[in-house]
């Protein structure tokens, strides 16, 4: 028999755009590979769709709050649907920031430096010796980010808006120099290690993301192998130590300039990772061998309740 997957896109997070791209990119392979697919644009009344849908599965494509935070996860728990991705307890410790890196500290995964202070406190004085980073504590795609440089005198002045519309309590995090790096994990297994070149951008934010050339990506990242291989098991580690379960990507920084420090740390690892053309998760698969409809045919046979 064939299954009915409800495919969970778009939203009310920042990441709208961005999970509707994933999420049709998902449903078109996924009815491509013979599945009956229904593409919710989730709004209030999710509830209310998902019980007259009666899906076998529930793809979540849902990026940022409210999708990867716990919270859906939670109405797909509560309505007994199958889904894919992380559980609730994973999804909203890996969605939190700061406890996320608390947890893969403990298993061993270095992090760099944080506090966790005020937006209007991180504005009146620098919160540690620049060059820092100011992040959101549950935001993902790079929203919010303000880098601090190392020659800055004063403190960024943006976090003082009337109208910022992220919550008060930020990350001060320790900027680390050198490469962007992803590794991506399906199940059991790291994929490869992928490196990320910014194109004409400060460093990998919303645009260098998800616009056409805003990014180079280079697969596999030209790094010595055993940091490579490093990445990997540390990939796997956070994945595990997190309870994510599916697909996860974890991102870090390695400064293995011939002037660096030769730090390599984790920054997060992402439990809804973007299924857009530009996105890095198909990419790595594709490398791997699993081409995009075998990928998002394995996320759904992956599926469950209880994760």
């Amino acid at each position: 028999m064939t299954k009915h997957v409800a495919v969970l896109m778009g939203g009310w997070a920042a990441e709208r755009p961005v999970s509707l791209s994933s999420g049709n990119a998902c449903a078109d392979a996924l009815e491509e590979a013979g599945y009956t697919v229904s593409r919710v644009d989730v709004d209030r009344n999710v509830v209310e769709i998902l019980k007259e849908l009666k899906p076998d599965v529930a793809f979540n494509a849902l990026h940022g709050p409210f999708g990867e935070d716990g919270c859906i996860q939670g109405v797909l728990e509560l309505l007994e649907i199958p889904y894919t991705h992380s559980g609730v307890m994973s999804s909203a410790l890996a969605m939190h920031k700061v406890k996320a890196k608390a947890v893969m500290k403990v298993a061993g995964v270095p992090v760099a430096e944080e506090r966790v202070v005020h937006r209007l406190e991180a504005a009146k004085q620098h919160v540690m010796a620049p060059p820092y980073v100011i992040k959101p504590i549950n935001e993902g795609s790079s929203f919010g980010v303000v880098i601090v440089k190392e020659d800055q005198e004063h403190p960024p002045q943006e976090l003082t808006r009337d109208d910022w519309p992220y919550p008060d309590v930020v990350m001060a995090e320790k900027f680390v120099a050198g490469r962007e790096l992803t590794c991506a994990v399906m199940g059991d297994v790291a994929l490869g290690v992928l490196e990320i070149v910014p194109m004409g951008h400060n460093f990998y934010d919303y645009d260098a993301k998800y616009v056409p050339g805003g990014s180079q990506h280079i697969l596999p990242a030209k790094i010595l192998p055993p940091v490579y291989q490093e990445i990997q098991k540390l990939s796997l580690k956070a994945h595990q130590a997190l309870g994510c379960r599916g697909v996860s990507r974890a991102d870090f920084r390695l400064d293995d300039s011939s002037t660096g420090t030769g730090e390599l740390v984790c920054l997060e690892v992402n439990t809804q990772p973007g299924m857009t053309p530009t996105s890095l998760v198909p990419e790595i698969a594709a490398e791997a061998g699993h081409d995009f409809k075998e990928l998002v045919s394995w996320i759904v046979e992956d599926a469950s309740c209880g994760r």
